[in-house]
């Protein structure tokens, strides 16, 4: 326990040195699960559009189910733009019942829409309150896990997306079963999965603290205090011990109170006080965002048109897909912490590109079937998926603390503006199911754009492992930073 101490330049504050010496106990675990499921409602929501079950009841063709995929990514861009800088100025747990409420309501109405101008709307509004989570929720995680533990947690929980979206497949293999569920109800029942999971998680966030970093920076240093010394005092009784390392005075900063950022600031911040972090960002979100989009919400259109598959069988396809997708994240993401993130992030992007390409020669040969081609997607995507998460940690902590959550929400907004159009560029190129030629050309476009991506950040990219945040990049209200040498390694 410790008090803040006052100079004429600011407060003096332990807490990032006392947040990061911090064991890994169940108070982090409830972190992971209470913040983490977001990205498990995000996979689910995706996968009931994707699966494509409501097109023949609502008579839609393949680019309006293309379609409504881009609606959604646009209401992500929304949110993640509006609540990203709610959470920065108002903090972020309030954010977190807000953002959360959000998508329980629109996507719980979405399942009773008539038409596809009604899906759309509430597609919208169910993807604003997702994008409302990444920013936030993105911001929180990596303030309150350690910094020796932060690299996997934060890829592990960005990959439970997937765990979300093999929830919805298994789902849909009953759902969409017209045997066991009328065409007209299977795909609406799916709808209610993901508002009937969120109201547990709902409660699990009520005991989650607001983030000590975001207190010491808004003037309530105290109460940041009281905040790490309530954390420590779970961390030792789930470690059953009443002593944890100290820590050394020399580890303070010293900060002043910030308000809102003017956009003169951030502007200021992205482009001329780190424009190589800034390109790293945009060009990683914005390559992973693309690729991940044109192949997840037309997976479904290319298995049953080009191979046949009923939406019913399309899901035990999709499963193995979805398991590769989240066994990525969980095995490589250790590495990113010991081995280093550039290296990381350039052998997942390639190694990804390369698979992809190689399968777009076979696929285009017409020597695929279902099993292989589903077989070279969760290869791919095995690296490409540990490669996406890593792109939400990079822009989480290569900026300024007080910027976090509205960084998050500008590039991941631009990631998805980018990526917004490839589900309807795909689903054109898809058209029926008779010519190979276009879609082959789309995933040798998409293999390009990520190794473009990977290399970008092997060549630019900042070394941030095991790091504390505020060594990695000082934050606008230090006034003195710690003595450890922290501050901006890289501009």
């Amino acid at each position: 326990m410790s008090s803040p101490s006052t100079s004429r330049g600011g407060t003096r504050s332990l807490v990032p040195a006392r947040m990061d010496r911090l064991p890994w106990t169940r108070f982090h675990w409830s972190i992971v699960v209470g913040l983490g499921f977001s990205w498990v409602l995000d996979g689910l929501e995706i996968q009931i559009v994707a699966s494509a079950g409501f097109q023949a009841d609502l008579g839609l063709t393949a680019a309006e189910v293309g379609l409504l995929g881009t609606v959604y990514l646009v209401g992500q861009v929304f949110g993640a733009l509006i609540f990203g800088r709610m959470a920065d100025s108002l903090g972020r747990r309030k954010l977190f019942i807000l953002t959360l409420a959000i998508y329980l309501v629109a996507s719980a109405i979405a399942g009773l829409s008539p038409n596809f101008v009604f899906l759309a709307v509430f597609r919208f509004f169910a993807g604003a309150g997702i994008g409302g989570e990444y920013a936030a929720i993105n911001s929180a995680i990596d303030e309150l896990i350690p910094s020796k533990y932060r690299g996997r947690v934060d890829i592990a929980i960005n990959g439970t997306y997937w765990g979300g979206a093999a929830l919805g497949a298994t789902a849909n293999i009953f759902l969409l079963n017209t045997d066991l569920f009328a065409e007209n109800v299977g795909w609406r029942i799916g709808f209610f999965i993901g508002p009937v999971l969120g109201l547990a998680i709902i409660y699990l966030r009520r005991h989650i603290p607001e983030s000590p970093r975001w207190l010491m920076t808004h003037g309530r240093e105290k109460e940041a205090e009281q905040t790490v010394d309530e954390i420590e005092a779970r961390v030792e009784r789930d470690k059953g011990t009443d002593h944890l390392e100290p820590v050394s005075d020399d580890q303070a900063i010293e900060v002043t109170a910030t308000g809102r950022i003017p956009f003169t600031t951030i502007a200021r911040t992205l482009v001329k006080d780190y424009p190589k972090r800034t390109f790293v960002g945009a060009a990683m979100m914005i390559t992973q965002s693309f690729l991940y989009n044109a192949i997840f919400f037309t997976y479904a259109l290319v298995l049953q048109n080009f191979y046949g598959t009923s939406p019913s069988s399309t899901q035990y396809f999709f499963l193995i897909f979805a398991v590769g997708n989240l066994l990525g994240p969980l095995v490589l993401g250790p590495l990113f912490d010991s081995w280093g993130r550039r290296q990381m992030i350039f052998l997942t992007y390639a190694v990804s590109a390369v698979v992809l390409a190689v399968s777009a020669i076979l696929f285009q040969a017409d020597v695929l079937n279902a099993t292989t081609q589903t077989a070279f997607w969760s290869v791919s995507f095995f690296f490409a998926s540990a490669g996406a998460s890593s792109a939400y940690l990079t822009v989480s902590e290569i900026f300024p603390l007080e910027l976090r959550s509205q960084v998050i929400g500008y590039f991941f907004a631009l990631g998805q503006i980018v990526g917004a159009v490839a589900p309807s560029l795909y689903g054109a190129l898809i058209g029926d199911g008779t010519d190979r030629g276009p879609l082959t050309g789309g995933y040798f476009l998409g293999a390009g754009v990520m190794l473009v991506g990977g290399v970008i950040a092997l060549i630019f990219g900042v070394d941030a492992a095991r790091k504390s945040l505020e060594t990695i990049t000082t934050p606008l209200s230090v006034v003195t930073p710690a003595r450890d040498g922290s501050g901006p390694t890289q501009k």
